[in-house]
């Protein structure tokens, strides 16, 4: 075995050295035929015979100098080399005096790989590449919850059952939780809000991620006392500290509360969340209330994860329980780190992939339509090629070596494209649409992938056209002339085109369901109205704002000066806006009312007076809040709708009492003064909440007004106002950092900017395929009515008119469309299943969809025909007679 394998390589150092010392061996070989073709002509020239005679007897004898270089090369194992070249340059030479086609062709080839390409960037760079920690795959988040909890993570765990499972765990090497939070950092420049997690102290060392500079989080740094400490994320620590290492061990602070920095994370370390800075997170248990959180381990070595599953299945059955929770209503799983980062992008990923996988299988119909038109033109070449000797195995290689060449130059333009592309895809998709978008990028996998993609679609375009335009033998290529191999090939450039319009249909009824799906968020009743209004939201810290009394002065100053503005209509402050992501909920009963059932639900939110106004929520019954509505004056709510159907079954419910507890107390009982319409406050896509409103002045507790989001209603361009409100937060605290000051409109649009990116994308690829179909019913009518000149000819001599011929081109184009729209129809009854999980107030079988699309494409087919109809009527019947 082991000298074969040293004979192989042998072998194969022979033959590179070959194809490297090529030009030095061809002068060698030479120098040495000439030798012996000298040597052999002078012996004949001793025998007496003239110089000239003894020279071509030498030749004779030799026999062809050319066989005998060709064996010599067989024998180096390099006539591959010459035989790859000789067919490049030919496909060259050939390509170059067939311009037009060629720049079509590499076109077509580059919209379909380049889109392909992009698309491969996109899905690389967050399903296919591992996370960037070590040994990802040993990372799972643990799950023992109720499988749909509002507003809970995807993977969650109680506290009380995490803090009872982590105590004997067999099963992970470490764990650990931890929570998001938003930091107000003073002290170093401008005041500024950090996005950050609280963590508990093995949360780096489950990562395995140690920090550059410092130290992570150590046992026992959740301890009061000792938890008033910073690890800093690399972009914080540059852009704010200039990569001053000397920033560990210095003292900074973070919501009032002066904290050591430890730490700096590792470049590109942002886990969970882009998060900027990390702090400690302790566990402590309530036995009033629950929450829940994420939990991340990572597996013991050796351990697989169906069998850890199994086994954390079997350990969580004996975890306590919250009160009045069922174990019935639980389930214990172990996701996937990298599942929980990607979230729910997969689905749309995979979706984008089927779209311009049917692009590109377009485009290679296309091409290898232009290929069997042009073998038409071939035909005497081919007949001349195997005349001269070459057989069918030859003539196949060379016209794939042109179709490889196409391949090649249009995957380059295509790799081109796809760089663009990338950057489009990411500019245009809503912000946190697709996550580890910092990795996306063309790269060299990227490369590699277009590599592929471009040889496999050479071989798919070009071998069918090459082994029909080498069927036929010599006395037939010779005997029929050119016009014949069109009707042979006449069968095949009709299917690639019913192909085409199929595959077409079915892109064009994904996008025009998600079109459809579009429209109908846009036209959800919200149940306020968003124009013309400004929003902005800020983040009070507790250490300067000890108390719910300084919070609410600070609120209702910043409300006076908002109101004050010139051009604000009315201005009003809210907890928890409507579609901001978050949100509080819980249950409430009626005073003497009749039991509710449990899980009555309701959206519970701080507002001030003008709320309502500022946001245009219409007030159905009673009365809005006033100032005189506060901490001293009995307790009021306003309700919406749905809460008020629940509660009084028809009659008016203002003036009954209503409490948010369980087990209310005195102090818990509020009455109603007024009914507004319910609003959607979570997502579009959701049915409008029921919903209470306390005011935020008869709020005591800190931690409700912690977070609150000022509106104004504008009489003119809300954004007019920016500055204004800007300054009104500023006069009212200097060291508050300010969020994004935005239109309500356009949070409304962010919330439709996923469904919006998919419409966009997948139309996108629609209108291309739309186009390639157009131009592949063109080529092949142009081409068929050329053929049929010389019929043409003869029914025009017959009498017939132009209409006529127009007919009867336009009746050959529909028996391509009609079969096409038929197979493409039942094709997307099966495709655009993939997307009804998108679709928003209309069906994956919408008729009314089927029917435009249906339509629409054979309009645009049959002016496609038209072209070459209209054309072909316009022949002269004796030029028309000469064709043949």
């Amino acid at each position: 075995m082991l000298t074969r394998i040293l004979q192989l390589v042998a072998d194969l150092r022979h033959r590179a050295r070959a194809v490297v010392r090529r030009a030095a061996l061809e002068r060698e070989l030479d120098d040495e035929l000439r030798f012996h073709l000298e040597h052999e002509a002078e012996k004949y020239e001793r025998a007496g015979l003239p110089r000239v005679e003894a020279e071509r007897r030498a030749r004779v004898a030799f026999g062809g100098l050319e066989r005998i270089k060709e064996d010599s090369r067989e024998a180096r194992g390099v006539m591959w080399a010459e035989h790859v070249a000789r067919d490049l340059r030919y496909a060259v030479r050939t390509l170059g005096r067939s311009r037009g086609f060629a720049a079509v062709a590499i076109a077509t080839l580059a919209l379909g790989i380049g889109a392909t390409t992009a698309i491969f960037s996109v899905i690389d760079g967050v399903l296919l590449r591992p996370l960037p920690f070590a040994e990802p795959e040993r990372l799972v988040a643990l799950s023992y919850a109720p499988p749909a909890e509002p507003f809970s993570p995807r993977a969650a765990m109680f506290d009380w059952s995490y803090d009872e499972y982590r105590r004997g765990d067999p099963l992970f090497e470490r764990t650990a939780s931890y929570s998001s939070i938003f930091m107000t950092m003073t002290g170093s420049g401008d005041p500024v809000r950090l996005t950050g997690a609280a963590v508990t102290p093995d949360f780096f060392a489950v990562l395995r991620a140690g920090p550059q500079h410092g130290r992570a989080f150590l046992a026992g740094d959740d301890a009061p006392g000792r938890d008033d400490i910073v690890v800093l994320g690399d972009r914080v620590w540059r852009t704010r500290f200039g990569a001053d290492q000397r920033i560990v061990g210095s003292v900074m602070q973070f919501d009032g509360v002066r904290r050591t920095v430890v730490g700096v994370a590792p470049p590109g370390f942002d886990f969970p969340h882009k998060s900027e800075l990390w702090i400690p997170l302790r566990i402590t248990i309530d036995p009033h209330n629950t929450r829940l959180m994420p939990v991340i381990g990572r597996l013991r070595p050796g351990l697989a994860r169906d069998r850890a599953e199994r086994e954390f299945a079997a350990i969580a059955a004996r975890l306590p329980l919250i009160p009045d929770q069922k174990r019935s209503e639980l389930t214990a799983e172990l996701v996937p780190l990298k599942t929980m980062v990607v979230g729910n992008v997969q689905s749309s990923l995979v979706v984008f992939a089927g779209a311009v996988t049917l692009v590109l299988a377009i485009a290679c119909s296309n091409v290898a339509n232009l290929l069997l038109m042009r073998a038409a033109s071939r035909e005497r070449e081919m007949a001349v090629r195997i005349a001269l000797g070459a057989g069918r195995g030859r003539l196949v290689r060379q016209l794939l070596t042109e179709s490889a060449l196409l391949g090649l130059l249009g995957g380059m333009v295509g790799a081109f494209l796809a760089a663009w592309g990338v950057r489009l895809l990411l500019a245009l998709a809503p912000a946190g649409t697709i996550p580890r978008a910092d990795e996306v990028q063309v790269d060299p996998r990227a490369l590699a992938f277009a590599l592929a993609v471009s040889l496999f679609t050479a071989l798919a375009f070009g071998l069918v056209p090459a082994l029909y335009a080498t069927k036929r033998g010599l006395r037939d290529a010779i005997g029929h002339g050119a016009r014949s191999i069109g009707s042979r090939h006449g069968a095949l450039r009709h299917v690639l085109v019913v192909g085409e319009i199929a595959l077409a249909i079915v892109l064009l009824v994904g996008a025009g369901l998600l079109l459809r799906s579009f429209r109908e968020l846009r036209a959800v009743e919200l149940g306020f109205r968003p124009e013309q209004m400004l929003t902005t939201s800020v983040i009070l810290s507790n250490a300067k704002y000890r108390n719910a009394a300084s919070m609410q002065a600070f609120d209702a100053k910043v409300l006076g000066e908002l109101a004050a503005l010139p051009g604000v209509t009315a201005a009003g402050a809210v907890d928890w806006r409507p579609l901001s992501g978050m949100l509080m909920q819980g249950n409430f009963v009626i005073e003497g009312g009749p039991a509710l059932s449990k899980g009555n639900w309701a959206d519970k939110m701080l507002v001030s007076p003008g709320y309502f106004a500022a946001m245009g929520i219409r007030m159905r019954r009673g009365r809005s809040f006033t100032a005189h509505d506060d901490a001293r004056a009995p307790a009021v709510v306003i309700i919406s709708q749905s809460v008020a159907s629940k509660l009084s079954g028809g009659a008016d419910p203002v003036g009954r009492r209503i409490a948010m507890a369980d087990h209310p107390e005195a102090e818990d009982w509020r009455t109603i003064v007024g009914v507004v319409d319910d609003v959607v406050q979570r997502d579009v896509k959701s049915p409008r909440d029921a919903a209470i409103y306390e005011h935020y002045s008869q709020v005591p507790q800190r931690f409700w007004l912690e977070n609150m989001t000022f509106v104004v209603r504008a009489s003119t361009d809300p954004l007019l106002l920016a500055g204004g409100v800007r300054a009104a937060l500023r006069h009212a605290d200097a060291d508050l950092p300010i969020g994004a000051i935005s239109t309500m409109t356009d949070a409304v649009a962010s919330t439709t900017g996923e469904s919006l990116f998919q419409t966009r994308l997948i139309g996108t690829f629609s209108v291309v395929a739309l186009v390639l179909a157009a131009i592949a019913i063109y080529g092949v009518l142009a081409y068929a009515a050329t053929e049929r000149t010389h019929e043409i000819g003869i029914r025009l001599a017959l009498g017939a008119g132009p209409g006529d011929v127009v007919r009867m081109i336009l009746r050959w184009a529909t028996r391509l469309i009609a079969p096409g729209v038929a197979l493409g129809v039942l094709g997307s009854l099966a495709a655009t299943r993939l997307i009804a999980q998108f679709l928003f107030g209309v069906t994956a079988t919408d008729p009314l969809t089927f029917a435009s699309v249906a339509m629409l494409l054979a309009t645009v087919a049959l002016v496609a025909a038209w072209a070459p109809a209209h054309r072909a009527s316009r022949v002269a019947p004796a030029i028309a007679l000469r064709a043949e």
